[in-house]
């Protein structure tokens, strides 16, 4: 595949099932809602290669966030028009992990102050543009230019809390006591 062919120049590009010889300006939401899925791809992949060999409920953090990213490809993918979609059992199987992890955690009554540890920093920002994603997913498809399943909406809805069950733990296992903020009078 080459890294580039020239055909974008003009403002357009195709998707998956666009018509033979139509192309759709870059400026419509389906390209804007992809631009943010694949920034959210590269920042999980960030938080990847700083998960070290971490392990949480059997699996290592690495493994989490590589099925993350594999999900993330997905949703693009159905976004651009494949007939793909992130199943179900996955968006199920993602809630009982985020209860686990959550239940061998510290009680959470507030908001944390983000920054306990290099990683938990980098979920931080994950979660934050996992939480844009999901916005700009729900626009497009309230929009009516694209429908999302309703498991791939789920599935993007619920990473955020995946990310801040991650977060938490990342900071947990460094030993780093989480503080609330500690609001201005």
């Amino acid at each position: 595949m080459a890294f580039f062919t020239g055909k974008g120049d003009g403002g357009t590009s195709k998707l998956f099932d666009s018509e033979p010889g139509k192309r759709v300006s870059k400026s419509s939401p389906v390209f804007e809602c992809l631009g943010q899925l694949d920034e959210l791809n590269g920042l999980v992949g960030w938080c990847k290669a700083a998960s070290g060999e971490s392990v949480i409920d059997g699996r290592t953090m690495k493994s989490i966030l590589h099925d993350v990213q594999d999900n993330l490809f997905t949703i693009q993918a159905e976004v651009a028009g494949a007939q793909k979609s992130v199943p179900l059992s996955t968006v199920e199987h993602m809630g009982e992990f985020i209860k686990r992890v959550e239940a061998s955690l510290p009680e959470v009554k507030s908001f944390l102050v983000p920054g306990g540890t290099e990683l938990s920093a980098r979920l931080d920002i994950a979660r934050a543009v996992s939480r844009r994603a999901e916005r700009r997913l729900v626009t497009l498809h309230e929009s009516g230019e694209r429908e999302v399943s309703p498991s791939s909406r789920a599935y993007a809805n619920r990473l955020s809390s995946l990310l801040y069950a991650l977060t938490r733990f990342a900071n947990h296992e460094a030993g780093v006591e989480e503080k609330p903020p500690q609001y201005s009078a």
